[in-house]
Formats: C-alpha cells, structure tokens, sequence
C-alpha cells in the first residue's frame, strides 16, 4: 500500500512556476530590464543561518519580496543581496552549549581564540536548507553572493559608520544602570530587555534602618530585591508625602500614612505623630550591613542619611526607598545629585565580591558561591536569614511580578553600573518624530501610537558588548584616558600603528619535485628538495636581494625552504644566526588524508564543497583554512615586529602562505 502523501495542485504550480523562474532566469532579466526611475535602495536585516528558518523568517520575508517586486514594476532598479547575520550572543550561546562551556570565564579559560574559530565555523552550518526554503516561498533574492557580517569589508562599515556618528559627537562613553545578564556578563540595550520579561515568584522583604537621631525609632523600606541591600548608601522619601511614626512592640517607626495599614496589617500599633517628608530628609541611620561603612569610601560623609526623590510614591511599600546607586537608575541619578558613595557589592557575574562576602560582620552569606542569577532568590534567602538574625527584618512576604530576562539564555537580568558607548538618541528625537510623521504607516495608528510613542521617549542606544565573537567597536584609549582614537577604516588603523622600521622581502621556494608531480607535501619529514632548476631559479632570484643588506632571513621548516635559505645566505655571505626557522612559515597543510594526493583534486573539491565559505572551509578536520594560514602568518608578522627593530628581513616560505601574507599586508579582499 503507498502511503506516501500526494501534492496538492498548489503545491504542483508552485514548483512548475519556481522551475520557469530557475531555467528562464527571470530575477535576473528582471534586473536587466530598462529602470527610468533609476535606483530604489532595500536593506533587509540578515538572518542567523545557526538555525533552520521558520514562519517568522518566510513571513517577513515575502512582505520584503513584495516591495522590491512592485518597485521594480514602477520602473526603478532594485538589486537584492542576501546576507548572514554571524555575529553575536546567538551565535556564542549555541557554541557554549556544543563546547560544555557554562559562562564568560569558560571561554576564556578555553581559549578566546578557539571559542572564536568555533564560532567561525559555526556560522553557514543550515545554509543549504535557507537556499531551499527561501526560493521555495516564492521570495527573489542573490543567494549565491551573499555578504556577511563577519566580512572585514562589513565590519570596517560600521566603523565607518561609528566614526561619523562620533565626528558628529553623537557617540559618548558613560557610566550608568543597564541591564546586564549576569550568565552572559554583558549589557543588554532596551529593546532586548523588553523581549524577556516574565512572571517570577520573589520573596520581598520590609528591613529596619534605625534612626541615629531618635531612640529606638526605625525608618521602615521596602525592596524587593534584597540582594541589593548589602549597596545601600541613603534612604529617599518623598518631600510632600505624609508619614505616620508608629509605636509597635516597645519601637517607633516612619512608614507612609497612606501604607500604614497595609504595612501593620493585623497588628495592634498607635500613631503618635504624623510629619511630612520634608522633616525626614537630612537624618542619619545605621545601614543594615554596616561594612562598607566602615571602609572610608569617597563621599561616606554623605551616605547613609534620608534625601528627598520624586520618584518616590505611595503605591506599594513604605513610601521609604532604599537606595543603592550601583543597582538602579533612579538610585544612580539621586547618588550623583548628592555626592553619595558607591557600592558595588556584586560582582558582574552576580556573585557577591569576597571583600564583602567573607568580611561582612563575621558572616560569610556562604563566600562568593552565593549567586544572585541562580533564581533571584538564592542571594535573596541569605540576606533575609541575616536580616532575622541580627533584628533588622520588619517583614518579607511572597511576590509575584514581572522581571526580565535575557532573551537568549533565560537568565534573570541585574539592574547593573557599568560602562558601555552609546548612540545619543535623545538629540535626534526632534528630527526622529519630525521624520516619522512623513512615513505612510498600514495601519496609521502604530506610527503615532506604539512607534511614535517609543521615538519620543528614546533614550541612549547602548552599541557596546563585553563578549567575544563580534565587530569590535573602533576606539583605543590611551592608558592615562586623556585621549580617544576612534577610526573609521583599516587604512587608517594601519595609519595609526607605530611600526618597527622592518622592510620586509620575501621569495617563494625553488622548483621541488612536488611542484612537478603536483602533490600535496605538508609533512615537514617528507625528503622533497630542490631540483636541479629549482636551485638554479634560487641563484638567479637572489641577485635581487645583493644590494638589499638583509639582516635576518627567516624560512619555513622543509627541506625546500631550508635548501632555498642555504643557497641564499652564502650568495649573501651572511651566518648561521642569521637564518631563522619559523614553524609559523610552513605550507598549508591539507589534512593527513590528503597528503601525497594531488593539488589540483583537493582544490576541484574546495570549488565544489565550500560554497562561500571560502577562507573558512577546511578539506578534512586536521587541515587548515586560509584562515587559519591567515592568523598564523599574522602572528609571525607581529612577533617579529615587536623583537626586531629597524631590519631588513627576507621572509623564505611556500606560495600559500606568502600570499596570504601579502594579502593581509595590503587589507585588500573581504575576509580576515
């Protein structure tokens, strides 16, 4: 019986019109065709190809295969260039998962190097299923010639574009609250953390700060994030707020008059006075931990007293909001208007620090092993059991709200003082809602409701990263901070680097007898010298060098190489220490596999088999990319340039790796 399912006459058109479309070229035709409108310019924002593609991927893109058709249709020309997003946290997190590693610090214990290669190779892993999938919805688009993001040429780009947002002093380095997944211990922008918000269960606590200048009397502040209060520097009320000082249990204490029955909820207490907010600023209190206190920071002068904050209201809590500047924006702007000292008692891997941890009163809230980014609760739980112990807890009760999370490996996210750049929004804002108003928005409401709303409140775009596998941002600081370099393109970092004064030559081996039988020669135990011809092509190549006064020479391990140096170091008459070999030099090895085997079928099956993958394909495991040749010739260039001064050195080596040394000297092509 034949089970197997028929298409259906939809399905059957479909590919009759996908086939005429491939045999008759028609996107092409469709580019070549007259455009008296001339040009109309379509950026699509590239996908991962980490992951197969799904209704979001084939739904966004037939929107933005519709535009371009109708565009074409009017007579502009609408070239179309499919592109792979490589970079970024996706990309990290799913070679985290594959390598066992568990945070930032397995990486770099593993090897950024490696992690990064990994990364690499990762990248165009599903291609040919995107290549399937997407001419298969229907959408026209070059796949074949795809640009991507980890090209040099995309990257120097955005330095481009980063240097005129910078020239336009529209970038800037700051110090402020961001979110930060602890997991991942980098920062995530606005739009990232509203991605990740979900219900949590946490424990919230009410703690008593005593008051210094009234006798057994407590300002009473609510948190639900008890792990911070280890940072509190200042309490903040709100001027024109009323407060109740309540007498309970042989104690007073301050707490909003419109909170006092929820915060005394089922217990006997008596008013006995009623003051505005205003009479509150200015007094001093015992911080709840105390250790910082005690470490004469900058500004301790101001800490631990009650301020004055807008921000401050009577919706839930005590209408008391303890403040710690390093864990909160509003925290951080009332800490700068006041001078207050700054705390940072987590580290950026939401372990607790361990002069805190291990000095905090005798307790050791279990050293750094105590975690906030577990659940948001482990932390919570030790602070509270503290709390208990020493007679500072008032309350705690259960709380359910919405927290975020980092959308790409599920971490609860801190509220965190870091340094990142930033795109400054907010001085385009004018021009943003002005531009906005011009767009034809379907359906008209999104553009003055959701999207205008958000342009109109935007606020500093974060661009910066502290991870591995990206475009690294175009800015050097010297080491006093008195000086920013930001570039705009490879030439002009080059421009930048202060050099040795090496002037560098470099030859090509001799014939050998792999050159005329066209094997693969990689092993370096392998007897392939120079032929007769190969020796006389020496001699007669190295009165190029006779006037050159060569200092060093250095040559690749083979016996190729080393004949060729030999021949060369008595025509220029120069010594044994003087001739250098460089394993860092050798050929490029095309894997065991391969070795004895011809040149030209292992090149016939990289033409086949890497796509555009081209300087990351590799012919088996143990074989090495030009990449891979790439970053190895550039690590010989740099060491040289760092112990040789002023030289001139005749570099001996094989014809792969001298041209990719040329190529990474003079920066030309896309890649690395």
């Amino acid at each position: 019986m034949n089970t197997e399912q028929k298409k259906s006459k939809t399905a059957i058109s479909e590919e009759e019109v996908q086939l005429f479309w491939e045999t008759q070229n028609i996107f092409q035709k469709s580019l070549e065709k007259e455009s008296p409108q001339g040009e109309f310019v379509f950026y699509d924002g590239p996908p991962f190809a980490t992951g197969l593609p799904h209704y979001g991927h084939l739904l966004a893109g037939t929107i933005k295969d519709i535009i371009p058709r109708y565009k074409t249709m009017q007579g502009y020309h609408v070239p179309r260039t499919w592109g792979w997003d490589c970079h970024g946290l996706p990309i990290e997190n799913l070679i985290e998962k594959e390598l066992g590693l568990a945070n930032k610090k397995d990486i770099e214990e593993y090897g950024v190097g490696k992690f990064n290669d990994a990364a690499r190779d990762s990248v165009l892993r599903y291609e040919k299923e995107w290549k399937r999938y997407v001419p298969r919805s229907g959408r026209w688009i070059d796949m074949d010639n795809p640009y991507m993001s980890m090209q040099s040429s995309y990257m120097e780009s955005v330095w481009w574009i980063f240097s005129q947002l910078h020239e336009k002093g529209l970038t800037k380095q700051g110090f402020k609250a961001m979110h930060l997944c602890p997991r991942c211990e980098t920062t995530l922008a606005n739009f990232e953390v509203n991605q990740g918000y979900k219900d949590v269960t946490d424990i919230s606590v009410t703690a008593k700060f005593k008051v210094k200048e009234e006798e057994d009397t407590y300002l009473l502040a609510w948190t639900t994030t008890p792990w911070t209060l280890p940072g509190n520097v200042a309490l903040a009320v709100g001027e024109d707020i009323q407060y109740n000082k309540v007498k309970y249990e042989g104690a007073y204490y301050y707490v909003a008059q419109t909170l006092c029955e929820s915060v005394f909820k089922d217990m006997e207490y008596e008013v006995v006075a009623t003051v505005s907010g205003s009479d509150l600023v200015g007094l001093s209190y015992e911080p709840v931990f105390d250790y910082y206190q005690k470490q004469n920071l900058e500004h301790s002068e101001n800490g631990w007293k009650v301020y004055s904050a807008d921000f401050v209201t009577t919706e839930d809590g005590t209408g008391i909001v303890h403040i710690a500047p390093a864990f909160g924006s509003d925290d951080m702007e009332l800490g700068k208007v006041h001078d207050l000292p700054f705390v940072q008692h987590v580290a950026r891997n939401a372990e607790y620090i361990d002069d805190f941890a291990q000095n905090a009163e005798g307790e050791s809230f279990k050293g750094s092993k105590v975690k906030v980014k577990d659940d948001l609760m482990s932390a919570d739980i030790e602070i509270i059991k503290w709390l208990a112990h020493h007679e500072r807890l008032f309350s705690k009760k259960k709380l359910v709200h919405s927290y975020p999370h980092c959308w790409r490996c599920d971490t609860p996210l801190l509220n965190y003082a870091t340094t990142s750049w930033f795109i400054d929004t907010p001085t385009l804002v004018d021009r943003l809602v002005e531009l906005n108003k011009k767009v034809n928005w379907v359906p008209d409401h999104v553009g003055e409701g959701r999207f205008g709303k958000w342009l109109e409140g935007a606020r500093d775009w974060a661009v910066s990263r502290s991870r591995f596998w990206g475009t690294p941002l175009p800015v050097w600081n010297n080491a006093e901070g008195t000086e920013t370099l930001v570039l705009g393109s490879i030439s002009q970092l080059l421009d930048a680097v202060k050099t040795s004064g090496n002037t560098y030559f470099s030859i090509r081996h001799g014939q050998s007898q792999s050159n005329i039988t066209g094997e693969i020669n990689a092993d370096v135990s392998v007897e392939n010298g120079l032929t007769h011809l190969g020796k006389e092509q020496v001699e007669q190549s190295v009165e190029a060098f006779t006037n050159k006064e060569i200092d060093y020479i250095f040559v690749s391990p083979f016996q190729r190489t080393l004949e060729t140096a030999e021949i060369i170091k008595e025509k220029l008459g120069l010594s044994d220490d003087q001739v250098i070999i460089s394993d860092t030099l050798k050929e490029r090895s095309a894997g065991s596999v391969w070795e004895g085997k011809q040149w030209s079928d292992a090149h016939a099956e990289e033409d086949a088999k890497q796509g555009n993958n081209f300087f990351n394909y590799r012919l088996a495991d143990d074989a090495e990319s030009i990449s891979d040749v790439y970053k190895r010739s550039m690590e010989f260039l740099f060491n040289v340039e760092e112990k040789y001064k002023n030289k001139n050195i005749l570099i001996i080596s094989h014809a792969g790796a001298l041209k990719t040394m040329n190529f990474a000297l003079a920066h030309h092509g896309d890649e690395k």
